[in-house]
């Protein structure tokens, strides 16, 4: 049963096909094969199986529902390629990249993007800096006023800083992280491979397939479709088990 979103995905993409013809266009991001939630829905264990069975559906439908995923090069293609050598996938897993995702370099020059959206990203991005830096105010109140609760007694001053900097620094520095990651790392777009996923997928009025909150989020503000990661591969089968009854 497919969920409500990938229900609404399935109607815009087969009145896409209507209006382009028969074929039908993705556009990958690195987490369209490495979601971790796709590999808990599919049942797939590893890794690397995980991404297996992403591509070998990806296979499934370009021989039998002539859909085109494509893959930005080098950008997100050199990141699936990390990926896969730093869990020791193996050889073939790459062949089965170079064999059914296209790898294509999108047009920077030639794309076009709105001014309002350059200027809506710069608003946002202002916004999510002032936000960590307000982040790490706090961190370095908090640490100034742990501080100020060690108590020293007759203790060694090297002793007493072992205890600040393992107490107080460590967990200050591991709050502020998780913080700040929050405040100014999702939903955000922090890489060129991200822009390069939206140049693509504009470039070739693709779909967009991944996990990544900023990805999906000016996916939606240039009028693009988002696929999430965790909803292709219900939808590939949807697709393939209704071309099984016609």
């Amino acid at each position: 049963m497919l969920s409500p979103d990938s229900q609404k995905c399935l109607r815009e993409e087969n009145r896409s096909q209507g209006e382009r013809g028969d074929r039908q266009y993705f556009v990958f991001d690195t987490t369209a094969i490495t979601d971790v939630e796709t590999r808990k829905r599919e049942g797939w264990g590893s890794i690397c199986e995980g991404m297996e069975g992403v591509l070998e559906l990806v296979a499934e439908s370009r021989l039998n529902l002539n859909i085109s995923c494509y893959v930005p090069y080098p950008t997100v293609y050199k990141e699936m390629e990390g990926f896969a050598k730093r869990h020791d996938c193996g050889g073939e897993l790459m062949d089965s990249i170079d064999t059914w995702l296209v790898k294509k370099t999108p047009n920077r020059y030639e794309v076009t993007v709105p001014a309002g959206i350059f200027y809506d990203y710069v608003d946002h991005m202002r916004g999510r800096i002032n936000k960590g830096m307000r982040v790490a105010e706090d961190a370095i109140r908090d640490a100034s006023t742990d501080c100020l609760y060690v108590e020293a007694e007759d203790r060694p001053m090297k002793e007493v800083r072992k205890e600040v900097e393992r107490e107080v620094i460590g967990g200050t520095i591991s709050k502020f992280r998780d913080r700040y990651r929050d405040a100014l790392r999702y939903g955000i777009l922090d890489a060129a491979p991200d822009i390069d996923v939206l140049l693509l997928a504009k470039e070739l009025d693709a779909a967009v397939v991944g996990a990544d909150d900023g990805i999906e989020r000016w996916a939606g503000r240039l009028g693009l479709r988002f696929v999430h990661a965790s909803s292709f591969p219900r939808m590939i089968k949807e697709y393939l088990r209704k071309t099984e009854e016609k």
